[in-house]
C-alpha cells in the first residue's frame, strides 16, 4: 500500500467516525478490510450529501455534483486527482468489485433533491429512495459478501426501509425546507393537507396517515431480515447492528406517537453500544 492510499484510508476513516453517527457502531464490527471499504464509500456518500445540503444555491450545488461525478469517474479509471478520499474509494470499489453504477444512481438521487420537493405517488417516492438508499444497500452487499443473487432484492428492501424510516424522523425538517416525502396522494386519502404537515398539525388525520408509513416501512424491515443468512458470515453481526439501531429507532417514532415536530427522535449513544455488544457477542455464536 503506498503511502498516498494509507493517508487516504485514515481520511476516509476519520470521516466515517465523526460523521456516521448510525453506522459507525456496525462498522466497526467487521474485519479490518471491510470496515475500511465501508468508511470509504461511506465518505464518498457523505460529500454528496454535504454537497446538496450545503449553502450555495441550487446553480452552485448542481454545478458541484456534476464535477464531482466527472472525479467520480475518473477515479474508477484510476484517476484520483489529488482528492484526499478518492484513492481509497478508487481501491475499495476495485477490492470489492462494486458497479460504477451504483454510485451514480446515488449521484441521480441528491440531484432528485435540488430539482423535486414533492412526490405525488409511492411509485415516484420509490425511485427517489432506490436511488438514495437502495444503491446504498447494493454497495455495502457488495463488501459484506454475498453468493445468492436473491442477496440484492433483500439489500435493495433494508435501503428502502432505512430510508422511509429517515423520512417519517425528519418530516418537521424536511417540511421547514418546504420538501414532502410522504407521497400527496396518501395524504389526499387521509384528508391532511401539504399546508397541514408545514403548519405541524398534529391531529388524528396525522396519526392515522404516518401509521400508514410506518407499518409500509415494517413490511421492507421484514423482507430486509431474509438478507442476513446471505451475507457472508463475518458480516453478519455488523448488518444485524444496522438494521437493529434503525428498526429501533422506527419503533421509537411509532411509540412516541409520531410527534417529530420540533424534536428529532433519535437512538441514544447508549442503546447503540448495547447493540453493537450484543452483535459482537453473534460472532462467537454463529
Amino acid at each position: 500500500m503506498t503511502d498516498e492510499l494509507r493517508q487516504s484510508y485514515k481520511n476516509v476513516q476519520l470521516v466515517a467516525r465523526r460523521r456516521a453517527r448510525n453506522f459507525y457502531y456496525s462498522f466497526v464490527l467487521l474485519p479490518r478490510e471491510k470496515r475500511r471499504a465501508l468508511c470509504a464509500v461511506y465518505a464518498f456518500m457523505r460529500h454528496c450529501d454535504d454537497i446538496a445540503d450545503g449553502a450555495h444555491s441550487e446553480d452552485r450545488k448542481r454545478e458541484l455534483l456534476r464535477r464531482w461525478r466527472e472525479q467520480l469517474d475518473g477515479a474508477l479509471i484510476g484517476d484520483c486527482d489529488g482528492d484526499p478520499i478518492l484513492p481509497a474509494f478508487r481501491d475499495a470499489v476495485r477490492r470489492f468489485s462494486i458497479p460504477g453504477q451504483y454510485f451514480h444512481w446515488i449521484l441521480d438521487g441528491v440531484e432528485m433533491d435540488l430539482a423535486i420537493r414533492r412526490y405525488e405517488s409511492f411509485a415516484e417516492l420509490y425511485r427517489y429512495c432506490f436511488n438514495v438508499a437502495g444503491a446504498v444497500g447494493l454497495t455495502c452487499l457488495q463488501i459484506f459478501g454475498f453468493r445468492d443473487e436473491k442477496a440484492k432484492d433483500y439489500a435493495e428492501q433494508c435501503g428502502i426501509a432505512f430510508q422511509l424510516t429517515n423520512i417519517l424522523r425528519d418530516v418537521s425538517e424536511d417540511a421547514r425546507m418546504e420538501r414532502i416525502y410522504i407521497p400527496i396522494e396518501e395524504l389526499r386519502r387521509f384528508g391532511y393537507s401539504p399546508e397541514d404537515l408545514m403548519k405541524g398539525v398534529s391531529d388524528d388525520r396525522y396519526f392515522r396517515l404516518m401509521t400508514y408509513q410506518a407499518s409500509r416501512a415494517r413490511g421492507y424491515y421484514d423482507g430486509a431480515r431474509n438478507l442476513l443468512p446471505l451475507v457472508d458470515r463475518v458480516s453478519r453481526p455488523a448488518l444485524w447492528a444496522m438494521m437493529e439501531i434503525y428498526r429501533r429507532l422506527l419503533d421509537k417514532i411509532v411509540q412516541a406517537r409520531y410527534a417529530v415536530f420540533g424534536r428529532t427522535v433519535r437512538v441514544s449513544n447508549a442503546e447503540k453500544c448495547s447493540i453493537a455488544l450484543r452483535a459482537m457477542a453473534m460472532r462467537f455464536l454463529t
